[in-house]
């Protein structure tokens, strides 16, 4: 399994990971800009590395995450989430045409709901396969 989360892993990154990850870090700079932000740079950084390597990872809900994370993931959806989500169904798109492509655009639309509301969450390792979780 871990050869193939490589193989896919590489794939993604050549396919679109790359061009994902550039959104992300473009994000975060800006974030990092505004100061009051920083926060959410941080986060925006934490995705960007989730995003150019995603299988074999997944994230989880933080436990003592509370209302902050609520209410920063609600300002992040009105600045930047969505356009990231945008970007991850564009890119999908072609993914999907391509028929080879599907396991990308797949793994495209499981990454939206984490560019929506990044904070609270946490990047782990999975066992399980690419269709996992």
């Amino acid at each position: 399994m871990k050869l193939l989360n490589l193989l896919l892993n590489i794939l993604w990154l050549v396919f679109c990971g790359i061009w994902m990850a550039i959104a992300y870090l473009v994000a975060a700079l800006i974030c990092f800009i505004l100061i009051v932000t920083i926060p959410f740079g941080i986060a925006s950084l934490r995705i960007a590395g989730f995003v150019l390597w995603p299988f074999g990872r997944t994230t989880v809900e933080r436990p003592e995450a509370g209302a902050g994370s609520f209410i920063g993931n609600v300002i992040w959806v009105i600045f930047a989430g969505w356009w990231l989500a945008l970007g991850h169904l564009i890119t999908s798109i072609p993914l999907f045409v391509s028929i080879i492509g599907i396991p990308f655009g797949w793994a495209n639309l499981k990454l939206i709901p984490i560019s929506l509301m990044p904070l609270g969450r946490e990047v782990v390792s999975t066992d399980q396969g690419f269709g996992g979780r």
